[in-house]
């Protein structure tokens, strides 16, 4: 895991130098489910090393509202670097993870479900810089409010 912007900027470079292309995408993953790991093998699938943005738990509580997350910051990061598709995860306590995206330019930047390009967080700045901005496809059933729906019935 990546503790900070620093050590990001660092492990860019060295990827960069190696011409290896970077994914990036950004989550809550507040109850890791099946389709969030479809989603990530997507995405890792579109170049060398996948970068995943977790919001801290601070975030999530301003984007979900309070009872969430369910999962802590920490364990939502350590689940999600132990995924084979996975390379890095960086927590970040922003609203958005535009300043991340804007340190290391990735080639692909990503998010799933019906995401218009012009709503991901970043797309100028990854699209100023040659990348390429996409939402992927959404697994339909599979997400972490229907999963605290049916454990409330």
């Amino acid at each position: 895991m990546i503790t900070d912007i620093t050590e990001l900027k660092s492990i860019r470079e060295n990827l960069k130098s190696e011409n290896k292309k970077i994914v990036f995408t950004n989550g809550c993953f507040d109850i890791l489910h099946r389709g969030h790991a479809e989603y990530l093998n997507q995405a890792k699938s579109l170049g060398d090393v996948l970068i995943v943005g977790v919001n801290s738990d601070k975030s999530v509580r301003g984007l979900k509202g309070e009872g969430r997350p369910v999962n802590n910051e920490n364990d939502r990061a350590f689940l999600l670097d132990n995924l084979k598709c996975v390379d890095y995860v960086l927590i970040f306590d922003e609203d958005t993870p535009y300043m991340i995206i804007k340190e290391i330019l990735p080639e692909f930047l990503v998010k799933g479900g019906d995401w218009k390009e012009e709503d991901i967080v970043g797309w100028d700045v990854v699209k100023k810089n040659g990348g390429k901005v996409m939402s992927l496809k959404f697994i339909d059933n599979y997400s972490t409010t229907g999963i605290i729906n049916k454990m409330k019935t």
